[in-house]
């Protein structure tokens, strides 16, 4: 590892990334497609520093040069994997757009406060060079490349491939897997190059789930529950992990931050289950289910039976503890993991949803016996939607959250948020005993944008997060 004290991106360790200074702005993609503005989706800046006279607004947009891009998820050109590295800089956010599979390449290096746009990789690129569509979750790479899982093939259908960029031109190199060797399905990854081993997830096929959620597509087999385990080194699928029925649509996975852990968990958002994923003393993977958030039977909404469906997990970077939002029951929980297999719910906090008391869905049956929970209102604006992507500070003790999912399900999930705009909210944690209170005196309301009401979705900091950097 590196013999110089942080001549590269990023920190050292974990718990050095917890001492880094406080988070000052936050960059998050804004989504148009499925609304009714016309509009470009672009990249915001949002003032976070409550010293700053322009503290919770939007200081900066920067739009994309197309419409009905999707933008989603986001990462970095180089992150904590190349700390050792001095020639490397956090300078460059990679934007992969879910529907037009294009991906955009941000200048946040020369002036953090107003991105740049540096590149444009066209899908063609993609579709030719890799046979790949639907680019979803970025990391880089030690090595300085950068990769990119995919969801689909050029057509729609399901394809869990991989697409490597040039860390310095940004242009396509070709596929990270061996031809033939895809997943059936992808969606989200994460590497562990200390014990050999990437392990990837899978969403659904593409053309199935682009315009919502139609139950009797998992029926058909277009949404996947399995893991891959890949081997990091020769880029071989060396395992498929079938969680089952109640591993359904595994989305965000995440290893323990340790570097030397052989374990880490994935939420699986159709039946509310978080799975333990282990490596076991005969060196191969497996999985068990540690967390399960039961339905609730209700009336008033498109099926008796409600899931909580878990759309985003993350861990705090001293891996004590785990977070979740419930995407329509309203929820966001933290649960002690200090024992790995027995997680302790120790935090909640109901922020919208579909549950809420004045609202058409009625619960009939309830097997955790929780009330109905009042509609939220922060500084005079109702939330509407639901807590969807978190992003923790480094310290721990500041929960981000914003409420959109994904356009195509946001319309029909949340019609009001498409009207309204999503939300971007703050939680405050205790980092003692665990206990999660939302701050009411934080709000970006994304339903006050220039253009008209935005879907904001995942949350970035300039100097790297719990969600996007990995450790070597």
């Amino acid at each position: 590892m590196a013999s110089c004290s942080g001549c590269g991106p990023g920190y050292r360790s974990p718990l050095d990334a917890m001492k880094g200074p406080r988070e000052q702005i936050v960059y998050l993609p804004c989504i148009y497609r499925n609304t009714d503005v016309l509009k470009p989706d672009y990249l915001a800046t949002v003032d976070v520093d409550p010293s700053s006279p322009t503290y919770c607004q939007v200081i900066h947009r920067l739009p994309m040069p197309n419409l009905r891009d999707e933008l989603h998820h986001s990462g970095w050109n180089a992150c904590s994997s190349c700390f050792g590295d001095a020639t490397k800089k956090r300078n460059r956010l990679i934007l992969p757009s879910l529907i037009s599979s294009r991906v955009y390449v941000v200048d946040v290096g020369t002036d953090p406060r107003q991105p740049r746009l540096h590149k444009m990789v066209e899908p063609t690129e993609l579709y030719w060079k890799c046979g790949l569509a639907n680019p979803h979750t970025t990391h880089c790479l030690g090595s300085g490349q950068i990769m990119i899982s995919c969801m689909g093939d050029p057509n729609g259908n399901g394809k869990g491939g991989f697409v490597l960029l040039d860390g310095e031109t940004f242009e396509v190199v070709g596929n990270w897997e061996h031809p033939g060797e895809a997943a059936p399905f992808g969606y989200d990854f994460w590497y562990q190059p200390r014990h050999n081993v990437m392990i990837s997830t899978e969403w659904g096929a593409p053309r199935a789930l682009a315009d919502g959620f139609n139950p009797a597509h998992v029926k058909q087999g277009q949404y996947g529950s399995a893991l891959h385990v890949w081997d990091w080194t020769s880029h071989r699928r060396l395992q498929t992990l079938e969680l089952g029925e109640e591993g359904a649509i595994p989305l965000e996975i995440r290893f323990l931050h340790d570097p030397d852990a052989t374990e880490g968990y994935v939420g699986c958002a159709l039946q509310g289950t978080v799975f333990r994923f282990y490596k076991t003393p005969k060196g191969d993977w497996a999985a068990e289910r540690v967390i399960k958030v039961p339905s609730k039977k209700v009336e008033g909404w498109m099926l008796p039976d409600m899931p909580s469906l878990i759309t985003d997990i993350l861990i705090s970077l001293d891996d004590r503890f785990l977070y979740f939002s419930n995407w329509l029951h309203g929820d966001i929980r933290q649960y002690d993991i200090t024992d790995r297999r027995n997680p302790r719910l120790v935090g909640q906090v109901f922020l919208g949803g579909s549950l809420v008391s004045d609202g058409p869905v009625r619960v009939l049956e309830d097997p955790e016996n929780q009330p109905q929970p009042p509609p939220r209102v922060i500084k005079g604006k109702r939330i509407r939607g639901s807590p969807q992507m978190l992003q923790l500070s480094l310290d721990g003790r500041r929960l981000y959250v914003t409420t959109s999912l994904y356009s195509g399900w946001d319309k029909q999930f949340y019609p009001d948020m498409i009207q309204e705009g999503s939300v971007m909210m703050q939680v405050d944690v205790d980092t003692l005993s665990g206990g999660l209170s939302l701050n009411e005196s934080f709000l970006v309301d994304f339903g006050k944008e220039p253009d008209g009401p935005a879907l904001a979705h995942e949350l970035r900091y300039p100097g790297g997060d719990c969600t996007s950097d990995i450790w070597l």
